[in-house]
């Protein structure tokens, strides 16, 4: 075992984390089994649900983004309609982020802060359309970062942090793959949220109308598709080379952003657990050896 984290500490290893909302469920189910398995990553880059659920990694904390969107899923207070009505939020602030962090299910900022693993939140300018990569240091005070990431157009206040005004990372960098190729990781583990054969449509939502303020969030928002389906495309160059690894759903389960629907969000997380199990051996060998 001496020699496998010799090893791993040889080799920086990058994990990154899309969103899709709900979707997300299935990476914290493959991020609990992580975590069950002691599969260590040094740096984690996540987007919007990516980096809202993943941040359990960091605080060791197996199984709490699922128990609580299972709780909650139908209290108003926490996400929907009725918090998009009385807040201009569909993800309601003063729940999700202070009652649910610190009373209901309470987020372990002293583990969060304590461990070593780099993590990023990707958010995205809507000033200059471009990506923002948020190094979340401090799991109490740098939560509003989290929230920006993942906080959807039209259904969101935009957030003001030092005078940047900041939406949903997916926007800009819905797999921030590149990112951590940039920053030179040997070794990186993609966990994405749709299908093997999922590439996204052109958007006709009225980013232009809503929007008019930030031309270049407008730009940014209208060329998303085919910024994703570039990303697809890398991904599968590097994983069909073997450089990389990607866990993926291999089951399709039809979900609305803000899913309600309980049998569905365990149904989600029990593909990811059930993908990561069946993966960890490969998982394993390309992390250690």
């Amino acid at each position: 075992m001496k020699d496998l984290e010799k090893n791993y500490r040889n080799n920086k290893v990058a994990l990154v984390l899309e969103g899709g909302a709900m979707r997300g469920l299935y990476t914290a189910g493959v991020l609990d089994v992580f975590m069950e398995n002691d599969i260590k990553v040094d740096t984690i880059f996540g987007v919007s649900a990516g980096a809202l659920f993943g941040i359990n990694y960091k605080s060791n904390q197996i199984g709490r983004a699922l128990r609580y969107n299972l709780k909650y899923a139908h209290d108003k207070r926490y996400m929907g309609m009725y918090s998009l009505i009385t807040t201009g939020d569909v993800m309601n602030r003063d729940f999700c982020f202070n009652k649910l962090v610190y009373e209901l299910d309470p987020f372990d900022i002293e583990t969060y802060n304590n461990s070593k693993v780099e993590f990023y939140a990707v958010v995205t300018n809507v000033e200059s359309g471009k990506a923002e990569y948020i190094e979340i240091k401090d799991g109490g005070k740098d939560l509003e970062y989290l929230r920006a990431s993942g906080s959807m157009p039209f259904v969101s206040n935009l957030v003001e942090i030092n005078g940047n005004k900041y939406l949903d990372g997916a926007v800009s960098d819905p797999i921030p793959f590149k990112k951590a190729l940039d920053t030179g990781y040997e070794k990186i583990i993609v966990i994405q949220t749709r299908p093997s054969d999922y590439t996204k449509t052109k958007s006709w939502l009225p980013f232009g109308l809503v929007y008019k303020k930030y031309p270049e969030f407008v730009k940014t928002a209208k060329n998303a598709y085919i910024n994703y389906n570039k990303t697809l495309d890398l991904i599968r160059k590097y994983e069909n080379d073997g450089k990389i690894i990607v866990l993926r759903p291999s089951e399709k389960i039809k979900m609305r952003r803000v899913e309600k629907n309980l049998n569905k969000l365990q149904a989600i997380y029990n593909v990811g657990v059930k993908d990561c199990k069946e993966k960890l051996p490969k998982i394993k060998k390309y992390i250690y050896e």
